[in-house]
């Protein structure tokens, strides 16, 4: 089985002049029960369908499996979606041990949300940690995409 290991933070500070790459991504959720979530987005150019499993107990690591499929067949699938979309720009922006930091600024219903997520090789993984990173929420359902879509930001 495929593991996502990643761990979340609120941002605080200038990050987008450290960026090497953005890209608008919208997504929605064929299903969003906990203990699978199947997501379909349009990244960029490029299509995906991907199901996660239920986290662990520190939220860090889950199941995931990715495909990429036409953008047209999202289009058609988001027709199926519950209802909310997600629509961000994601941000890459090294980190100085050699992983990225990928930051999420949110759009619509979740505007002025800006998360950032780092994938890590195992929960124990040590990085550095930039000052424009705030609060950690790795673990905060509140904050998971697919809880965005059911509560927006706006209504907190």
């Amino acid at each position: 089985m495929a593991q996502e290991i990643e761990r979340k933070f609120l941002v605080k500070g200038e990050y987008k002049a450290l960026a090497t790459k953005s890209t608008r991504i919208t997504q929605g959720y064929l299903s969003s029960a906990p203990e699978r979530t199947v997501r379909v987005r349009v990244k960029g150019d490029k299509g995906f369908i991907t199901i996660k499993g239920i986290g662990s107990a520190s939220g860090a690591s889950r199941y995931e499996w990715e495909k990429e499929i036409s953008v047209e067949e999202v289009l058609e699938l988001l027709q199926l979606c519950e209802p909310g979309v997600i629509d961000k720009t994601r941000y890459l922006v090294a980190e100085a041990s050699g992983l990225t930091f990928e930051v999420d600024e949110f759009y619509g219903d979740n505007a002025g949300l800006t998360i950032a997520e780092i994938e890590l090789p195992s929960e124990e993984t040590a990085f550095k940690k930039p000052n424009w990173l705030g609060e950690e929420v790795t673990g905060d359902v509140r904050y998971f995409n697919s809880m965005l879509m059911k509560k927006p930001f706006k209504n907190w």
